[in-house]
């Protein structure tokens, strides 16, 4: 059975034996199209390398501005051009960080790991797994990364994270014993905890996790239990988990007060209205880019008023539709606001950066204001700092349609639309049906 004949809708696939001949075929099909795709990847920066810039060098690459020389895989792979990385990235449909990502492991396995690299071109190793080994050296200097290949190219299929991770390790400190020494002294910095706000759910709950010194966790475990048992004595009737979680958010604010913070991290939200007059049963929150329902905005406004830091500020209604236009270059922060509101992220192809981070994300002119190009809805869009540089000086141009809807040229022709249904890359689009 062909992946042509499986998928088509006929097809009857009352025969497991067929049904499972027809999925290994199609993952065979699809380890060895991966293979391609880093062979290409291979390819594409080895016609971009970092000598071209010299040979063309221009006043933006002088000063910074233009294309740069970026290494991405360990020492003793090439340097490419930061623009070949941003085309490559959007012809994959990834983003600007996943397509650097790509690119690194792609080298990595070419150059530093050529056994591996050898196993993988010939087909006995999924190209996953291969990436998975060259993401682990990376840091490794180059006798490092040999040592790992040499040890680990005839089991490479089968070893275990763990197993490979120990094997870094091992290289780290035979061949690299200052960085091993530093790491040892500086693990502290491996030490974090994240609260994955932009991660909410519509009830109004995160994720959050830490990696915590011993002696921290168990004061935190001991606090936490102490908490959670003292809610359970005042008459909670929620599970211990909740409890617990409860007992973390009291916590905080108890030691906000106790250190007299003046300058608590404010809650904004948006309140829309619908076509017809009434409060919509969603509030946008812009520090997290999720929604939650009405009723938990109403319960947060209780409890902040309950604390001496509580802070939520509930912003005016911004129509959307608006068109605001100005006689100035500078784009006013009411003309700023509507459009990161619209756009919600920067709107380059395949690009998720926030909009509202606004230390990172331009107000970009679409059609520059050097050239006649208004400061107004229709013309303005977030762009990050560099898809920003990438469309100055990387030869990318675009054009806007209409208010959140962007059409994009790359330097080698590729066509992609980027509206509120993401991005459409209109060389490798949809079949028709």
């Amino acid at each position: 059975m062909t992946l042509a004949h499986l998928a088509t809708p006929e097809t009857s696939l009352d025969d497991p034996a067929e049904v499972l001949a027809a999925a290994r075929a199609s993952q065979r099909e699809a380890d060895a199209a991966e293979v391609r795709v880093l062979q290409a990847a291979v390819a594409w920066c080895a016609m971009h390398p970092a000598e071209s810039l010299a040979e063309s060098a221009s006043w933006a690459t002088m000063r910074g501005f233009g294309d740069q020389p970026v290494g991405l895989a360990g020492d003793g792979a090439p340097l490419v051009t930061e623009f070949a990385v941003v085309e490559l990235a959007a012809a994959l449909g990834k983003s600007l960080d996943a397509g650097r990502a790509y690119l690194s492991e792609a080298l990595e396995l070419r150059y530093r790991l050529p056994k591996v690299w050898a196993r993988t071109t010939g087909g006995d190793l999924p190209a996953w797994k291969a990436r998975a080994i060259a993401r682990r050296t990376l840091p490794l200097p180059m006798k490092g990364a040999r040592f790992v290949d040499t040890h680990v190219h005839h089991c490479a299929a089968s070893i275990s994270p763990a197993a490979l991770g120990r094997l870094v390790d091992e290289a780290l400190v035979r061949f690299d014993p200052d960085e091993a020494e530093r790491i040892r002294f500086e693990r502290t910095e491996t030490r974090h905890v994240t609260i994955q706000t932009r991660q909410v759910s519509f009830d109004g709950h995160v994720d959050c996790w830490a990696t915590l010194d011993l002696a921290d966790a168990l004061d935190l475990e001991d606090a936490l239990a102490k908490g959670a048992d003292r809610l359970a004595a005042l008459g909670s009737l929620e599970a211990e988990g909740s409890r617990r979680a409860t007992a973390l958010g009291d916590m905080a604010r108890r030691q906000l007060v106790l250190e007299f913070d003046t300058d608590p991290k404010p809650l904004v939200v948006h309140v829309h209205q619908t076509p017809d007059g009434t409060v919509d049963q969603v509030v946008r929150v812009e520090n997290t880019r999720g929604f939650v329902l009405t009723g938990q905005l109403a319960d947060w406004c209780t409890r902040a008023t309950t604390t001496p830091t509580g802070k939520i500020t509930i912003k005016p209604v911004i129509d959307l539709a608006e068109h605001i236009h100005v006689e100035a270059y500078e784009v006013p922060d009411r003309l700023s606001q509507q459009t990161r509101l619209r756009d919600h992220h920067c709107v380059f192809p395949w690009c998720t950066r926030p909009a509202f981070e606004h230390s990172k994300v331009d107000d970009d002119h679409v059609i520059p204001h050097s050239r006649g190009g208004p400061t107004a809805t229709d013309n303005i869009g977030p762009l990050c700092r560099r898809h920003h540089r990438a469309k100055t000086h990387g030869g990318w141009q675009h054009s806007s349609p209409g208010p959140g809807s962007y059409r994009w040229t790359s330097p080698s022709g590729t066509t992609y639309t980027v509206d509120h249904h993401g991005t459409v890359d209109h060389d490798t689009g949809p079949p028709e049906p």
